[in-house]
């Protein structure tokens, strides 16, 4: 399956771009990295965009009468104020974006374990955290498209899971500037099983909005659909999800196979159950019988390729957070 699209994604501009941080630094991560060949990334430094200066003193969020403020680490000088209404300008005027990825822990962007501070100067933290001034306004208006950080995308399951929903997002969108019904079918039967390891309710949901028994308009249904969408993805598969759509799709050849590459395959699929490999391992087994077998409908399955190849990998941090 061809790349057949490219997602805008909004990027905290100090990772992999410029050197924007506090102390005139960059931020290096081999997943933004990789994946620059494969999207358009939209970069973003609210803390210049307000005015500071690179290098700066840095700013952390202290509380204010018990409300949570952004200040100067040291002088103190709120900002506050400013980034908010930094962050309700631009985020109004950005359109057309799959995903965000956002400096972790940073006090401007982060989207989680962001320190909270009793005030400036040399204190410890309280021991609470919170989101990001610029993250939480993110997360808040794109509340349909997923927003990550660079650290959390070092986890092999959070990673696949974020580039699975910004490539389906930017096919959607690319159906939605010049939309049939037929078009909305094809997309929804190709994704078929993808939509089965996420959620089997969801995808029951899905089909009846595009058999549109109603006869409603197709606006009506894109934005019905366009919803199933974003409550289909909202928590990662289950391993016992992706086994019994794995099992599902062997059935499809079960009757032209021999014994021994049957009991290969479900070996693998043990291995896979057990984390001992990844999932590629018996998707690629799969992958070559629909070849063998000249499966046309299998084909053009996104389960087997929801986002480019190259982008797969098994390195892992071990880290969710």
């Amino acid at each position: 399956m061809t790349v057949d699209c490219r997602p805008r994604i909004l990027l905290s501009r100090c990772i992999e771009h410029e050197h924007c941080r506090f102390n005139g630094g960059t931020v290096s991560s081999r997943e933004i990295a990789e994946l620059k060949p494969f999207v358009d990334y939209v970069t973003v430094c609210p803390e210049v965009a307000v005015g500071l200066s690179i290098p700066r003193e840095a700013i952390r969020m202290v509380l204010v009468d018990g409300e949570e403020h952004l200040a100067g680490s040291v002088n103190g000088h709120d900002i506050t104020r400013d980034m908010l209404d930094f962050s309700e300008r631009y985020l109004r005027e950005l359109h057309d974006i799959d995903g965000a990825v956002l400096k972790s822990r940073s006090p401007t962007c982060g989207i989680k374990d962001v320190k909270i501070y009793p005030s400036p100067g040399k204190v410890a933290s309280l021991g609470r955290k919170t989101t990001g001034l610029f993250g939480s306004a993110v997360i808040k208006q794109f509340n349909t498209i997923p927003v990550e950080d660079e650290g959390r995308l070092t986890n092999f399951r959070i990673r696949e899971h974020f580039y699975t929903r910004i490539f389906t997002h930017r096919r959607f969108a690319d159906l939605k500037k010049s939309p049939t019904m037929g078009k909305l079918v094809d997309f929804h039967t190709n994704y078929k099983y993808l939509f089965m390891v996420y959620s089997q309710k969801e995808l029951k949901i899905a089909g009846q909005i595009v058999a549109n028994h109603d006869k409603r308009s197709l606006g009506s249904v894109l934005d019905e659909y366009e919803a199933a969408l974003s409550r289909l993805f909202e928590k990662i598969p289950r391993y016992s999800s992706v086994i019994n759509v794995l099992m599902h799709l062997m059935g499809y050849f079960s009757r032209d196979l021999s014994p021994q590459e049957k009991s290969f395959f479900l070996d693998q699929l043990e291995l896979f159950r057990e984390g001992k490999i990844p999932q590629s391992s018996p998707v690629l087994i799969l992958k070559s019988w629909v070849v063998r077998f000249q499966n046309d409908y299998l084909k053009k399955q996104y389960f087997f390729e929801p986002f480019p190849s190259e982008l797969v990998s098994i390195l892992d941090s071990g880290r969710g957070r």
